[in-house]
């Protein structure tokens, strides 16, 4: 097949373009640049030149810190992590009795 001049290489025609607009996310913080016009108010945890506050910092470090600790009890209840909980005890009573041991041979 010949392509002609108004078909793209996947044999579309020029008319099926559309144009689109980029928008801005409005969860990005603001251009200090952009100026101070009616587009220019700041997120509400920004301050005036898009530095984040130290309450909205906050937030998120503790957010994470939620999520991380729920990760972590989570994967204690699973069949997995009693598995490593189980052999770590083993280890630490290994390691008890090892050390006992040692203390008896030197006559203590």
């Amino acid at each position: 097949m010949t392509d002609t001049p108004e078909q793209s290489q996947h044999g579309e025609t020029d008319e099926q373009v559309i144009d689109a607009t980029v928008v801005p996310d409005p969860l990005d913080p603001p251009d200090p640049a952009a100026g101070s016009g009616p587009t220019a108010v700041p997120a509400p945890d920004y301050t005036e030149s898009g530095v984040p506050t130290f309450e909205s910092v906050r937030d998120k470090i503790e957010k994470r810190a939620g999520t991380a600790a729920g990760a972590t009890e989570l994967d204690a209840d699973s069949e997995a992590g009693r598995t490593l909980e189980e052999k770590w005890e083993d280890r630490q009573e290994a390691a008890r009795r090892k050390l006992e041991e040692i203390r008896k041979s030197m006559g203590r």
